[in-house]
């Protein structure tokens, strides 16, 4: 019992960091008071908080998915690893573009997901995780989940700017962020490489099925959610590219997509690992 608790300790402290950080950003950026910062960079203080919640976290991480007896998986590893790699590479892209008033939904959804090994602790193991092919496969298919995750919570903060901007109701936070133009920017460079990802990861479980996973590609719910996602993804690229697709119909199209991703894989594992029993 006392290992199981050391083992789930890293999860629960960077889970309380999040949240902290969370809080603390809500409180210092978007609530409205004196001490509000406006859309303030992040200080070298936050930053380095943020660094060390990620270390907690990802050596909590690797602690449970990599042991002697090969790799461990769930559904509520890969949502915290998920969001581990989406914190990581939205500390690491605030470095280069302003990326002010996100720290707010960023923080408080990675608390929830870094939280989640701890009331859904049970794995399995992996088949084949020790091929370099699936180790690639697996990589960039996680890449790819996070960028979109990122962007899925971009679209919905631009919405809600651009929501308050045509009602007339910006508050100094969000009147001082960045033009919607470089948000959208952004965002859809965010897809675009989210994008390119996710076509690796899906093309490489196509053309090397067997390779991978030992058996040849089959039509289940989870690959058809992934065929839909990417189909979805490219048309909004294609959409942009030709139309200029923009706005709402831009967050419409991420959103669906995003959701049709999360159900290929963590919506299959949540059903057969939490409702099924099956693990």
């Amino acid at each position: 019992m006392s290992d199981i608790v050391i083992q789930l300790l890293p999860h629960i402290l960077a889970a309380l960091i999040y949240g902290a950080l969370g809080f603390h950003f809500w409180n210092t950026r978007w609530r409205e008071g004196e001490n509000q910062r406006v859309a303030c960079p992040m200080l070298p203080w936050e930053r380095s908080i943020i660094a060390l919640a990620l270390l907690i976290h990802g050596a909590g991480l690797y602690d449970a998915l990599f042991a002697e007896i090969g790799m461990r998986f769930s559904f509520s590893f890969a949502l915290s690893l998920m969001m581990w790699l989406a914190v990581l590479i939205y500390w690491l892209e605030s470095f280069m573009a302003r990326m002010e008033g996100m720290q707010p939904m960023v923080l408080p959804l990675a608390a929830l997901c870094a939280a989640l090994p701890v009331a859904f602790p049970n794995v399995h193991l992996v088949a084949h995780a020790n091929q370099t092919g699936f180790r690639l496969h697996f990589l960039a298919a996680m890449l790819a989940y996070s960028l979109l995750t990122l962007s899925a919570l971009h679209a919905i903060f631009m919405g809600f700017t651009e929501n308050a901007l045509h009602k007339r109701s910006l508050n100094r936070s969000l009147a001082s962020l960045p033009p919607l133009l470089v948000m959208e920017t952004l965002l859809f460079r965010m897809l675009l490489i989210g994008f390119i990802l996710l076509t690796i990861a899906v093309g490489s479980g196509v053309f090397f099925s067997e390779e991978l996973f030992g058996k040849p590609l089959s039509l289940d719910h989870k690959t058809i959610f992934a065929f839909v996602s990417w189909g979805i993804f490219a048309i909004l690229l294609i959409g942009r590219h030709a139309w200029g697709w923009r706005g709402k119909r831009a967050l419409r199209w991420t959103l669906t997509g995003f959701a049709m991703l999360i159900l290929a894989y963590v919506g299959s594992r949540f059903v057969a690992e939490v409702i099924l029993g099956r693990i």
